[in-house]
């Protein structure tokens, strides 16, 4: 009985760290994966839903305390009272402590999101209508990553998220990812890693992350970018180095950039 215990619980376990993915009828945010989105989900669950819950209990006490206290059949000649230096003064400092609470930690947040550690492996995400591109450039390594359709869908891989070539990285490695677009905007978001930037036409933004478990990862495009925004998934596998310096000489040949033209080369030098 106890080893068939200690199987079932290695079974979900095992599950969760192969695919992090949106669940049906999912509250709260998925599993994080990094240290970045532990900050994001404790930020969120220690200040901000506390902070939440407190002022719509509080909001809901005073709504209730004024219908009965001032309902018109206990006050049939209503008070004129306009201002109260006091409730004017506690209603505009009692917010801004508040806000002050809030935003110290997530500076820290904001300020850890963007400070870029020692670089392990470099990804440019370029988004298309509607598909991400993706080039690894110290590797000489280019490639497109397209939803695979419903219907050409395998077993246990989940639909709209699935695509045809994923981004691999290794585990426990700072990975950077610069991110643009070549039409609209787009953005790239993986809720895993707490990592979402905008993909801006002509311009290039940066982020990064850290990922501590070995595992598939799905994310999509955050913007409104046009009619088939729903069908843009990004899949991230992370693997061990072993596998990733594996994948990487596999990848060189069938990804490889292909070299500019003799024409091509001739053009650039004339310019």
């Amino acid at each position: 009985m106890k080893k068939f215990i200690l199987t079932i619980l290695s079974v979900i376990f095992t599950t969760s760290a192969i695919a992090n993915q949106p669940k049906e009828w999912q509250l709260g945010f998925q599993n994080p994966a990094s240290d970045g989105m532990r900050d994001i989900v404790s930020f969120h669950n220690n200040i901000l839903l506390p902070i939440i819950i407190a002022i719509t209990v509080f909001v809901l006490f005073l709504m209730i305390y004024t219908c009965i206290r001032f309902r018109a059949s206990k006050n049939p000649v209503p008070s004129k009272t306009t201002h109260n230096v006091a409730v004017e003064v506690l209603w505009t400092l009692i917010p801004c402590l508040i806000l002050i609470v809030m935003a110290v930690p997530s500076f820290k947040l904001l300020y850890e999101q963007d400070t870029i550690p020692k670089v392990d492996v470099t990804i440019k995400a370029t988004g298309y209508q509607w598909y991400w591109g993706y080039e690894y450039p110290d590797e000489n390594i280019i490639f497109e990553s397209y939803m695979i359709k419903e219907e050409e869908l395998k077993e246990n891989q989940p639909r709209l998220l699935t695509v045809d070539h994923e981004v691999v990285v290794p585990v426990n490695k700072v990975v950077k990812v610069l991110i643009t677009a070549n039409d609209v905007l787009h953005a790239w978001a993986l809720p895993s890693f707490g990592v979402k930037r905008d993909a801006v036409p002509g311009r290039i933004n940066e982020t990064w992350f850290k990922a501590e478990k070995v595992g598939t990862y799905y994310g999509q495009c955050s913007e409104l970018c046009g009619i088939q925004h729903a069908f843009m998934p990004i899949t991230v596998r992370v693997v061990s180095e072993e596998d990733y310096i594996e994948w990487l000489s596999g990848a060189k040949i069938k990804f490889a950039k292909e070299p500019l033209l003799e024409n091509e080369n001739i053009k650039i030098a004339g310019k």
